[in-house]
């Protein structure tokens, strides 16, 4: 039984990537199994946070009376999530004069090389430094014995470094759910797989001036009582770069972000409903409810994500034969840009409930930068205009969609039940959380097996659409065009199926996402937290 439960990252109550909905989640069942032992430490970044409730709970007495660096605050309540579990955020601007004394020991005791960092590297480490004496205040505030302190990403590996060196008694478990040097090498163009057993990752550091990440990360890794990752793809792009074999624990879904009944039926409806009238007020042509809506959304990354085949598959459609589709496709790319505000003259169109036909009627949102970014730019390469009359449109938004965003003015999981179709071809995808909360909400979906969710899918159920509603897409370094001819092919069938046989694709999505729940998968987190506890023990017993 544990005394104390940390889980530590930038996104905690932090909406901005796939860790926030692999940890909001995954709350629940950690609430269920050690209730209110479970604190959830994430940074305090200003003004009034959305997911964070400041509550009165069993922190009140410790933040009071917690002794921390001058100027260091945090803030007690919970995370608002399915488990309502506790949550510190923390403060940790004042901790940036206490940066070269961290980053010197962390040299000195773990060979960090700090030296290359840029970008988010500084505020990264600073966050989970502060996360570390949180953690650190606690344990000694509670008395507590056997503990596990779980942190996700680079972005926290100084924090679990920290307490390594600090508090031999708590147990560490590092999670990477993408290796910094992979996503960069696919980010660069590289191709990965076929070249796999010849990449060294230290030597990739340099080479793509990633040193100071790379150094964290593999450190990290190397420390940790236990090191996890998220599938078996990543599992082997670890054990190359980062020279460690990881526990692999995959991600799964809470079931309770699902409407059920006639609940699901309504979210459907009034999800097609705002999602047809964008269109149309955008195209000029009334768009029915036989309009087939298709999805592709998450990270902007054109190639990692599989975006640039999206758009590519769309562009073949568009160009086929005039019979081979049966109803008209509207593909929205839902990938948050450098967003400047929601376009005025379609929020007028909206409220006058007209289907007017704007200019540049292929995208909701202004952006700031119209030149360089890559999805526009790409949809303009291929020459997407969505003029009425023709039988697929492409529509970028690329907002945060959290119910406020001007234009759709729902939360994304509320929009994705509109849909009949999401498709993410990726290219490098370590999970792939995308697909998962598209089958959970009855949407039918294609990956490929560079997703671990794919890669699950195919192993544990197969590659059978029918009877999953996943279709999983080959993919490696030089397929582009076999690939891109797959999804064409499943795209047709599915548009081309009858209401009954998609409304029986839809219950097979669900049912495949209800194998993919906490319930399922929470057992690989106990393991490895047991072997964690186990280690620090050892290690105890032994001064």
């Amino acid at each position: 039984m544990l005394d104390l439960f940390f889980e530590t990252s930038w996104e905690v109550c932090n909406k901005v990537g796939g860790i926030y909905a692999v940890l909001s989640t995954k709350a629940k069942t950690l609430q269920k199994e050690y209730k209110d032992k479970v604190v959830f430490i994430g940074p305090d970044l200003g003004g009034n946070n959305p997911f964070f409730e400041s509550t009165k709970s069993v922190l009140d007495q410790w933040r009071v009376q917690a002794n921390f660096p001058t100027g260091m605050t945090v803030k007690t309540g919970r995370w608002k999530v399915p488990g309502n579990p506790l949550a510190v955020l923390v403060d940790y601007n004042s901790l940036y004069v206490y940066k070269n004394q961290l980053f010197a020991q962390m040299w000195r005791e773990f060979g960090v090389d700090s030296l290359h960092g840029y970008g988010d590297y500084d505020e990264s480490c600073i966050f989970s430094y502060g996360a570390a004496l949180v953690i650190e205040s606690l344990v000694a505030f509670k008395k507590a014995n056997r503990v596990v302190a779980h942190f996700d990403e680079w972005t926290t590996g100084m924090g679990l470094l920290y307490v390594k060196s600090r508090l031999p008694q708590v147990a560490t478990v590092f999670t990477t759910h993408a290796t910094s040097i992979g996503r960069s090498i696919c980010g660069n163009g590289k191709p990965l797989y076929d070249y796999m057993e010849g990449y060294n990752g230290d030597q990739m550091a340099q080479e793509l001036n990633m040193e100071s990440k790379h150094s964290l990360e593999k450190s990290a890794a190397h420390e940790a009582d236990v090191f996890t990752t998220v599938s078996n793809v990543t599992a082997r792009e670890c054990e190359q770069l980062l020279e460690r074999r990881p526990f692999v624990t995959p991600n799964a879904f809470e079931q309770n972000y699902v409407p059920k009944g006639v609940k699901y039926t309504a979210a459907r409806g009034a999800a097609r409903k705002r999602l047809l009238a964008v269109a149309s007020a955008l195209i000029g042509e009334e768009l029915g409810d036989e309009t087939m809506l298709v999805v592709n959304s998450g990270r902007c990354e054109m190639r990692n994500k599989g975006i640039d085949l999206y758009l590519d598959t769309m562009n073949v459609l568009r160009h086929m034969p005039e019979a081979t589709l049966s109803r008209k496709i509207v593909a929205f790319v839902l990938v948050p840009g450098w967003t400047q505000e929601a376009r005025h003259d379609l929020k007028d169109a909206l409220a006058r409930q007209k289907a007017v036909g704007l200019f540049n009627p292929i995208i909701t949102h202004s952006i700031y930068n119209e030149d360089s970014d890559a999805i526009y730019g790409k949809m303009n390469y291929l020459g997407f205009r969505n003029q009425a009359g023709e039988d697929v449109f492409v529509i970028y938004a690329p907002s945060y969609l959290n119910g406020d965003d001007g234009i759709f003015d729902m939360c994304y999981y509320d929009l994705l039940t509109g849909f009949d179709l999401s498709i993410f071809p990726s290219y490098y995808e370590p999970w792939g959380y995308t697909p998962l909360e598209s089958v959970a909400m009855g949407v039918p979906t294609i990956t490929t097996n560079l997703a671990g969710f794919g890669q699950w899918v195919e192993k544990e159920l197969g590659n059978n659409e029918k009877k999953t509603g996943v279709k999983v897409i080959h993919r490696n370094d030089s397929n582009y065009d076999e690939a891109l001819e797959q999804i064409v092919d499943a795209t047709v069938a599915i548009n081309n199926m009858t209401n009954r046989e998609h409304d029986s694709l839809r219950r097979a999505a669900k049912a495949t996402s209800k194998q993919a729940t906490w319930d399922h998968f929470m057992e690989y987190y106990t393991k490895a937290y047991a072997t964690a506890l186990a280690k620090a023990e050892e290690r105890c017993s032994r001064k």
